[in-house]
């Protein structure tokens, strides 16, 4: 069955299936869903949880069997989670999870965490399969056209009340995105009167200029090559605890965007028209076919892939310090031909 990220909330109060998967691009909402699903579960009595990533340079898929046919340690109920960073499992995936779900134990959840799954995919057999024993939740990108009532949505939410000239600044500041959209709907429920009400000039004050650093900046500095001002910013981000994960969706969206234009490009496709089909702004065309002109396919394919390496050690796979792997991804971001510093 298909549930809709909105009606999660309201489908768990009543049920919990042995089978979910949650899929798209946006880490905010990917990560609310399934937080909504560990919960629920938790209170239902589901403790243990075993934590499975296809993205793993280590992982075999055979382990996914393994864990589902093992007992659980304390004769508990589980939660059994795969992480599958591309959403795309493969042949040998594609066997392993429909094993899995043939042959699971009832008393485990099944919880599967994906990147986008593509529309070409719905028709496979591991993707039928989940539906029809659980429950795909497909997340889709909140567009530039419905983030002011994606936001308003949040502060109301929040106990807020923001005004509509506020919330179009703010949607027009964040660009689509929603950790950064979150985080600034934080701080200012901790800046609002007691009535909740914010205006334009709150937002202006407290939250826009509140910031030294921004992380918009870093990443239109190493796109413009411009590395000094980028790793300095970065930096100061980390300085004022900004949430490397963050930092790392910035980063990766960007690296997406300018893989997908150039690919469109050298397909035959007219640059503006590529540049107004991703909706990129008038005030970043310049700076974005500055980096077209840098940067080949394989080029943005390693950074694509550095991405990838630096999610895992985020997650504390590894033993390299995600911060310092994020400066490696941005110098080669502002500087194409630049190899991965030796740490």
């Amino acid at each position: 069955m298909q549930i809709y990220p909105e009606k999660l909330s309201a489908h768990l109060t009543n049920t919990l299936l042995p089978v979910y998967c949650i899929s798209g691009d946006e880490p905010l909402l990917v990560q609310e869903c399934s937080d909504l699903i560990r919960t629920n579960a938790r209170n239902a009595g589901y403790i243990e949880r075993e934590v499975l990533d296809a993205g793993n340079t280590n992982f075999k898929w055979q382990s996914l069997l393994q864990v589902g046919n093992s007992l659980s340690l304390f004769s508990q109920r589980r939660i059994i989670e795969l992480i599958i960073p591309n959403g795309k499992p493969g042949k040998e995936g594609s066997k392993a999870l429909c094993d899995y779900i043939d042959t699971a134990s009832s008393d485990d959840i099944f919880l599967i965490v994906s990147g986008k799954i593509e529309k070409a995919s719905t028709a496979n057999k591991w993707y039928q399969k989940i539906n029809s024993a659980g429950a795909m939740i497909q997340v889709w990108p909140v567009s530039n056209k419905d983030m002011p009532r994606w936001l308003s949505n949040r502060a109301k939410a929040s106990g807020l009340s923001i005004a509509k000239d506020a919330i179009d600044l703010l949607a027009d500041r964040i660009e689509g995105n929603l950790l950064a959209a979150s985080q600034e709907i934080t701080k200012l429920k901790l800046l609002a009167d007691r009535s909740g009400h914010v205006s334009r000039k709150d937002v202006v004050e407290g939250v826009l200029d509140n910031a030294r650093y921004n992380p918009f900046v870093m990443i239109d500095s190493a796109v413009c090559g411009n590395t000094n001002s980028a790793i300095r910013t970065l930096r100061g981000l980390r300085a004022e605890g900004v949430d490397p994960i963050m930092i790392l969706w910035v980063l990766a969206r960007e690296c997406h965007l300018l893989y997908d234009l150039q690919e469109e490009i050298q397909n035959g496709k007219e640059i503006h028209r590529s540049l107004n089909d991703h909706k990129v702004w008038k005030s970043r065309v310049s700076t974005v076919r500055q980096a077209l002109e840098r940067h080949s396919l394989q080029t943005l394919q390693n950074l694509i892939s550095r991405a990838t390496e630096i999610d895992a050690a985020i997650k504390g796979q590894g033993v390299l310090n995600p911060w310092l792997i994020i400066e490696d991804l941005v110098v080669a971001l502002s500087q194409p031909n630049s190899s991965p510093i030796n740490r």
